[in-house]
């Protein structure tokens, strides 16, 4: 009798269910790049978890509460690492989620001040809500497709500038000149009267800088992460070696930690207060609030989800498969953010280097997720991690958000002045409302005096409208008073 061979079990047959769950086979990837892919795209964006805590933690709100870097670091990586296992499991494509910069310094520096935290994490769980309202209706694409797309680069550059504004002030490489003399010049270089660096942490931002600099030329994957860690040791060192003042660090002075592993402080989670906000800063104030988030949030995640997608060999016909998916749950990471106390959450381009890597599917965005999860246990390491060693991140990210200048064109008069006073306006006034109010203002009004009404749109015009009342409410106040 003939014996009949049994047919070879696949080492991975086991796993064909998720193959066929990711479509990791009919997207031509493998299991290995899928796995490498979501490792890499970790790396190249593990810095926010340190990064966002660095911005989030230089404001205070109305009240003067300051959020902690333990805070702020579980609420940073726990929102990172879930959001990104779900777009892993809804949306099925290698983007990862994360605070998103640009948004976190509206946040911090322009919504906060005017209310208190759970107050400005309320109005971001409401942006959150109307992103995913826009885009489950499909009325996002309209308004993003109303907007100048000049305007909407300017914003990316004036949001570029004003990061790295951020990163500077916060490295005390920029400082308030001193009012002694009254000199008409606000700011200066360095510390002191006489505008010149000195100290040792000046020093380790200026190395923690060019060490960045260095290893992003040489394209060094995880750059600005190895260069945060690397300056983060010198620190130490230094601040051991020398017994520097405690003040010329700010507020985190960089001493070895009493332990390494330690329990996330989950105390920010769900203390959020939807409406308080409107009250405390007022309506109308509160609404340009909201919209800003929404206006600052939903376009670059619209481009970033468009160009990685394209990278991944995603869109099909000029459509991205599973957009509807992704934008939903694009908008349930904002408000997600909220939640949290992390900011809002968004795709984020770094998403790329994955994609660099082989990631096609969602099973890279998982492996990313559960790296941010585990990096929950680490939480002490970011209490030691010094403005000056960090803030270079902020330096370079701004002069990556600043190359999109090139797209505005410079010599259409329509949009020469609007899109300058919306990247100058930004940084000049540490407000990024003001600068989105200045540039439509100033488009409709150049539009209206050559005559191209109609091309100003209604959407455009409202908004024009409500930033010109914006910015005049206080003396229309006055006056009926």
């Amino acid at each position: 009798m003939t014996q009949q061979v049994q047919p070879e079990r696949s080492a991975d047959a086991g796993a064909s269910g998720l193959d066929r769950f990711f479509r990791i086979t009919a997207r031509g990837s493998t299991f290995s790049r899928e796995l490498r892919g979501g490792l890499t795209t970790f790396v190249a964006m593990a810095y926010i978890v340190m990064l966002n805590p660095l911005i989030l933690g230089a404001s205070a709100d109305a009240t003067g509460a300051e959020l902690t870097p333990e805070q702020l670091t579980t609420a940073t990586a726990a929102t990172a690492g879930v959001m990104t296992i779900v777009m892993g499991l809804v949306g099925n494509a290698p983007l990862a989620l994360a605070s998103g910069l640009g948004v976190n310094a509206v946040v911090a520096f322009t919504i906060a001040p005017a209310m208190t935290w759970a107050q400005a994490f309320g109005l971001v769980v409401l942006e959150g809500i109307v992103i995913v309202v826009l885009a489950v209706s499909g009325v996002r694409e309209k308004i993003i497709n109303a907007i100048p797309a000049a305007l909407k680069t300017a914003l990316t550059v004036g949001i570029g500038l004003y990061i790295a504004l951020i990163g500077l002030v916060s490295a005390g490489f920029v400082t308030r000149k001193p009012d002694a003399a009254n000199t008409t010049v606000p700011v200066q270089m360095g510390q002191g009267t006489e505008g010149h660096l000195v100290g040792v942490p000046i020093a380790i931002f200026c190395v923690s800088l060019l060490i960045m600099l260095v290893l992003l030329a040489r394209r060094v994957p995880g750059a600005i992460l190895i260069g945060i860690a690397v300056s983060t040791v010198l620190a130490i060192a230094a601040n051991a070696a020398f017994a520097i003042d405690p003040k010329q660090w700010g507020t985190i002075v960089p001493e070895l930690p009493d332990h390494v592993v330690g329990s996330p402080d989950f105390s920010l989670f769900g203390d959020v207060d939807l409406f308080g906000g409107f009250a405390a800063a007022g309506g109308i104030a509160a609404t340009v609030f909201l919209f800003t988030l929404v206006l600052s949030g939903f376009f670059d995640a619209m481009g970033t989800i468009t160009s990685v997608s394209s990278e991944a060999g995603l869109v099909k016909d000029g459509k991205v498969e599973g957009m509807g998916r992704i934008l939903a749950v694009d908008g349930i990471a904002a408000a997600a953010g909220g939640l949290t106390g992390s900011s809002p959450n968004t795709v984020f381009l770094e998403s790329a280097t994955g994609v660099a890597e082989g990631a096609r599917t969602g099973l890279a965005s998982v492996v990313t997720g559960l790296l941010f999860c585990a990096a929950l246990l680490f939480t002490p390491l970011a209490a030691v991690v010094p403005a000056q060693a960090a803030a270079p991140a902020l330096v370079i990210v701004g002069a990556l958000m600043m190359a999109q200048v090139r797209h505005i064109p410079w010599d259409d008069p329509d949009y020469v002045i609007p899109a300058f006073l919306t990247i100058a306006v930004i940084p000049f006034t540490y407000m990024i409302t003001n600068g989105i109010g200045a540039g439509l203002v100033a488009f409709a009004v150049i539009k209206i005096a050559r005559g191209k009404v109609r091309e100003i749109g209604w959407f455009v015009g409202i908004l024009a409208i409500v930033f010109a009342f914006y910015f005049g409410v206080e003396g229309v106040e006055a006056l009926v008073e």
